[in-house]
């Protein structure tokens, strides 16, 4: 999977999708989050939810202490 797969593309997708495995769900939030220990604090990387699965991503990323913030997809502020 790549950028493609996630944000939508010619080659893509047209409406983005959520990342759990399996789930072929419009998304609706971005999960942004980096690793400490292999990622510069300012880097951001990505996962997109959909309503259903937001939390359960969410929880993961959080318990790993790599959640930095969760915001509607639309806002890229």
């Amino acid at each position: 999977m790549d950028l493609r797969d996630l944000m939508g593309s010619p080659d893509g997708p047209e409406q983005p999708i959520c990342s759990r495995r399996g789930c072929s769900e419009p998304a609706t939030f971005r999960l942004e989050w980096n690793n400490p220990s292999v990622h510069t604090p300012d880097r951001r990387k990505v996962w997109l939810a959909c309503s259903e699965h937001r939390v359960f991503l969410a929880d993961f990323l959080g318990a790993r202490g790599f959640l930095k913030d969760v915001l509607p997809i639309d806002d890229r502020g």
